[in-house]
């Protein structure tokens, strides 16, 4: 999954230390630009195999020609930046149309706004969610299903990082440093009575902009964070990602898989992390399985199973789909968060400022983890109640979510039925916190459709609590 990337490549041609030099991704962008007639001619090959009239898609061969021509086509082409697909919601029995809106644009990063219209579900007093996505190689589309379930009874926020290949040299670079202060600037531009929810590599620097703002005592440092499947402390429970990142020093990594943009592109010698290299590594530690489900792909689409193929065509359109890294950010997150462990160990710096957990005493921390995570292992992200050893007590919480792995953790029925629930009665229990130690008014939760009553629930207690929590 998303941390994943920060392992780099396999250890294929690094073996003789011959290194991924600028020119293979260039061959790689000639040799995508040289298919492109043989892709043309596949599509056009495919259309005419399937057009009803031709007598010859009604048989085997022919079904079988069509197929394959699809199948050249499809693991061949280079796939873009998935829709987000959200067009709706379904807020207490209502369908609710949802509005995808950027609200802050910057070089490497979209601000987006999932918006609910008042004027269908009326003034609405629900908490502010800034999701903060991973950027490791796929887009934020990959929590597609996380903003889904939040929208529902969260005024969510995600962070949109944009394919460094996109981004001119001009723009400057992008490192851990860069990451933190963006951060900051968006919980700054949403305002008080922020929650902010980092989903998997950006656990750090998330934990760190909270840090940086709870030593300057910002008024505006978030009201709580939720970090899932967090690298807090990678020395817990390691994995094999973590052992990957930490066989090689990081000059291995900037010799073999950092190259330039080629020419075409705005980013044009920019050094980046490729996406391609990323890709690479996740096929290749699981190429027996890409295999069969490629051939899985090419039967179900002779038999005219529409359904499984539709499956397919959805789960590789957004896996195959990856943008590249700006090489100073992927190079320091490998260094700091992986190899030397910088933020357990309370050695991690921020504008040459040493950052300090300790400092956050007004944030809640929400941990969650999957009992089943291969990419982030049991106790990782639960390590940052150890760091903020400040926070009160009764607003640190830690779950962990049996029977699912690291993809799990943020999307799927689990996180629907399970973490969901957790995630959205903790912050509403900091929120009413919050509020009822300020002088301002304390609003109702909803704004009731029908009147529909709530219950509220305590995570903790596992009791019923008032409906004014908010």
């Amino acid at each position: 999954m998303a941390i994943g990337a920060f392992t780099g490549a396999t250890d294929g041609p690094a073996q003789n230390d011959l290194g991924l030099s600028t020119p293979l991704y260039w061959l790689y962008e000639m040799g995508h630009a040289a298919l492109n007639p043989s892709r043309a001619m596949a599509d056009a090959s495919r259309l005419a195999l399937k057009n009803p009239i031709n007598p010859v898609s009604h048989t085997t061969l022919g079904k079988s020609m069509a197929a394959a021509c699809e199948l050249f086509e499809r693991t061949t082409r280079r796939y873009g930046k998935p829709d987000w697909g959200i067009t709706s919601t379904r807020i207490h029995g209502l369908e609710v149309p949802v509005r995808e809106e950027t609200v802050l644009s910057k070089p490497f990063c979209n601000l987006v706004h999932f918006d609910r219209p008042e004027e269908i579900v009326g003034k609405r007093y629900d908490p502010k969610v800034l999701i903060v996505a991973p950027m490791s190689g796929h887009y934020a589309t990959l929590l597609r299903g996380t903003v889904a379930e939040m929208i529902k009874e969260h005024n969510v926020y995600v962070t949109d990082w944009v394919d460094a290949r996109d981004v001119p040299v001009l723009a400057g670079k992008f490192d851990l440093d860069d990451f933190i202060d963006y951060v900051i600037e968006f919980v700054r531009f949403l305002g008080p009575n922020t929650h902010v929810m980092a989903v998997c590599q950006p656990s750090v620097p998330v934990l760190a902009a909270a840090a940086v703002m709870a030593k300057m005592d910002d008024p505006l440092q978030p009201s709580s964070l939720t970090l899932m499947g967090g690298p807090i402390d990678t020395r817990r429970n390691p994995t094999v990602v973590n052992n990957l990142a930490e066989k090689k020093p990081i000059s291995w990594f900037e010799r073999n898989v950092i190259s330039h943009v080629p020419f075409g592109n705005s980013g044009f010698m920019r050094k980046v992390y490729p996406g391609f290299v990323q890709l690479t590594g996740f096929m290749t530690m699981n190429l027996e399985r890409h295999q069969k489900a490629h051939t899985k792909l090419f039967d179900n689409l002779v038999k005219g199973d529409c359904d499984s193929v539709q499956q397919h065509k959805e789960f590789y359109e957004e896996y195959l789909a990856v943008m590249d890294l700006p090489a100073e950010f992927y190079l320091q997150t490998v260094e700091t968060v992986f190899q030397s462990h910088a933020l357990p160990m309370g050695t991690l710096m921020h504008r040459g400022e040493k950052v300090d957990c300790g400092a956050i005493r007004k944030t809640a921390i929400i941990t969650i983890e999957g009992e089943k995570d291969d990419i982030c292992g049991l106790g990782q992200t639960e390590a940052a109640h150890d760091l903020c050893v400040n926070v009160p007590a009764d607003e640190r919480y830690h779950y962990v979510q049996p029977g699912v792995g690291h993809y799990g953790v943020f999307n799927g029925t689990r996180f629907r039925t399970e973490i969901a629930p957790r995630i959205r009665e903790m912050i509403r229990t900091v929120q009413f916190k919050r509020r009822t130690q300020s002088s301002a008014p304390i609003p109702k939760p909803y704004h009731k459709l029908k009147g529909e009553q709530d219950t509220q629930w305590n995570w903790q207690t596992r009791q019923p609590v008032s409906d004014a929590i908010n």
